[in-house]
Formats: C-alpha cells, sequence, structure tokens
C-alpha cells in the first residue's frame, strides 16, 4: 500500500505520489534557471558582484510578481490576459498621482484593485469567461493609462527611487530581497492560509467549496482582488526600475506570465500554486533575455530561441512528470 503512494527515488527522500508531480516540473525549471545563471556569469564574471546581480535581477522583479498575481489567476482555473496593461497602468498612476498628491493616488490604486474584484464577480454572476473578461479590461487598464499619462514620462515617486537604490545589509542585492519577499507572502497566502484553500478548491472542486459552506462569488472577488494588490505591487516595482510611467511597457506579461506560472509546476485547470516555482519560472525567462543579449543574439531572433527553450523545458516537464506517475 506504501508503495503505490509514495515514492523514494527522488534524492533518496520519501515523498507522497501526489507531492512528486508537484514539485518536480518547479525543480526542473530551478535546474534550468541555475544553468543559464551559469552559463551568464560564465560569459561575464562581472555578474557575480553586488552591482551584477542588481543590473540582472532589476528588470524581472515586477515580472516574478506579475507572475505570482497570474499564479493566483489560474489557481482558480482563470487567466489573466490583461495583466501587462494594468501593470502599466499602474506606473502612470505611481509616476503622476501617487508622487504629485499622494492620497489621490492611492484612493486611485485602490479603486484599481476594487475594479479587479467587481470584474471577478461579473465572471462568476454572469458566466462570462475569464479570457473574454480580462481582455475586455485589459482596453480598460488602456485606455485609463493614456488618458493620465498620454506618452510615457512622469517620475517615480521619492520613496520609490529610493528603495531601488537602497542597499540591504551584508551586500544583498534589493531585487532579491523584493522577489523573496513577495514570493514568500503569496506563499504563505497560498498554502498555509485558509483564504489559499479556498481559491484552489474553487480552481479544482467548486461544487466541494459550495457545499461546504463557502460563496464562489466572493471567492473569485477576493481572488480577483489579490491578483489587483499583486499587479499594482508590480506596476510599482516597474515604476522604480523605469523611474517613470508608460502604459505600453509591459504589453508582454500576459504571455510570458502565463508561461512563467506553467514552467513553474502551475496548471491550467487550477487548483495549483507553487510560489516559488513560478518565481524561478519568471527568473528564468528573466534570464534568457540576458543570455541571449551576452551572446550578442539578433533582438530578432531572441523570441524564436526563447520559444524554443521554453518548449524544451515543457517537454522536459511533461516526461517527468510521466516518470513520477
Amino acid at each position: 500500500m506504501t508503495s503505490q503512494t509514495t515514492r523514494t527515488n527522488l534524492f533518496g527522500i520519501t515523498f507522497p505520489k501526489g507531492r512528486v508531480r508537484r514539485l518536480l516540473p518547479a525543480l526542473l525549471t530551478l535546474v534550468a534557471l541555475v544553468l543559464i545563471l551559469l552559463i551568464c556569469g560564465t560569459l561575464q564574471p562581472r555578474i557575480w558582484s553586488q552591482i551584477g546581480f542588481t543590473l540582472i535581477f532589476s528588470p524581472i522583479v515586477a515580472l516574478a510578481i506579475a507572475s505570482m498575481a497570474q499564479m493566483v489567476m489560474m489557481s482558480i482555473g482563470d487567466i489573466d490576459l490583461g495583466v501587462g496593461f494594468f501593470v502599466g497602468m499602474v506606473t502612470t498612476i505611481a509616476a503622476t498621482l501617487l508622487r504629485d498628491t499622494p492620497v489621490f493616488g492611492a484612493l486611485a490604486l485602490i479603486g484599481s484593485v476594487l475594479a479587479y474584484a467587481a470584474l471577478g464577480a461579473i465572471v462568476q454572476l454572469r458566466g462570462v469567461p475569464s479570457l473574454i473578461a480580462t481582455l475586455g479590461a485589459s482596453f480598460i487598464w488602456l485606455g485609463i493609462g493614456m488618458v493620465i499619462l498620454p506618452v510615457p514620462g512622469g517620475t517615480a515617486p521619492g520613496w520609490l527611487s529610493a528603495y531601488v537604490f537602497w542597499t540591504p545589509p551584508f551586500g544583498i542585492p534589493v531585487p532579491l530581497v523584493t522577489m523573496a519577499v513577495a514570493t514568500a507572502i503569496t506563499w504563505w497566502m497560498m498554502q498555509r492560509s485558509g483564504l489559499g484553500v479556498r481559491f484552489r478548491t474553487l480552481g479544482s472542486n467548486p461544487a466541494a467549496l459550495a457545499r461546504a459552506g463557502g460563496s464562489l462569488v466572493v471567492t473569485r472577488m477576493l481572488a480577483y482582488g489579490v491578483v489587483g494588490c499583486l499587479g499594482v505591487a508590480a506596476g510599482l516595482a516597474l515604476t522604480g526600475e523605469i523611474g517613470g510611467g508608460d502604459v505600453n511597457a509591459v504589453p508582454g506579461y500576459t504571455l510570458t506570465t502565463v508561461a512563467a506560472v506553467i514552467l513553474g509546476g502551475g496548471m491550467f485547470t487550477g487548483g495549483r500554486a507553487v510560489a516559488w516555482g513560478t518565481l524561478a519560472g519568471a527568473v528564468t525567462l528573466g534570464l534568457l533575455t540576458v543570455l541571449l543579449t551576452l551572446l550578442n543574439l539578433s533582438s530578432n531572433l531572441q523570441p524564436a530561441v526563447q520559444g524554443g527553450i521554453v518548449i524544451a523545458v515543457l517537454a522536459g516537464r511533461l516526461l517527468v512528470e510521466r516518470v513520477a506517475r
């Protein structure tokens, strides 16, 4: 009986069979991350310095937090096609309203989160597919961002710029601190809190959640609200990175965040949330750009090579999951 429910061939440690299937894809992505980082360090040894780590990881912070938002969304079985423009809209608010009128800017960000929660209610109550709802919302985020800041510009608030240039104790790069804290908080919420259990149950077995007395509408609204909060955090991180606002700064986040979640062990069908795996997926995708740049690969070929590497990692995940069954 024990042999059917556990495995002992993962580094000599016994894990439940289901846990093996959850861990191995993320571990595979983590291995790919380390390999890419080692190659980058071989090509450019200066990467191993504090400044080097700060330079290569700073552009990845916003992507990592946005990927956490997409992970929460996918844990309930939905996909957010508007996360890129939402993050961009937040940068326009942060670089203008939040800088000039902090109270009004904060209220605007809170309103953005509430709008996301309302979107969740629409999806649940009206039966609108999340793909359609979030795609439609993306045009709203884009329009609001264009009204606030028609062209890239503005300036990041002073406290945000100060954080970006802050030097943590022991010479730890700020981007690593930010990503570690964001991942730890998201992991705790999704794996250790009752809220995370409700999210994952909504994604895997909504009927069971309803039978247990949980409200599907409230749960989906809370999930969308959490996605909005993480989107705001990603937007603030991006504002600090680029020093201003631009609603069109990261439209590619939509598909990149989905890829990061899948690389990290997530599923399109919901019910699973692997925060550290999602972080590994986001960092891996971010480091791919650094690697291809160091290899002097033409920018026209970089998307094709990135896609090929992602497909190879996903193929390895499928193979690993079959072995783990």
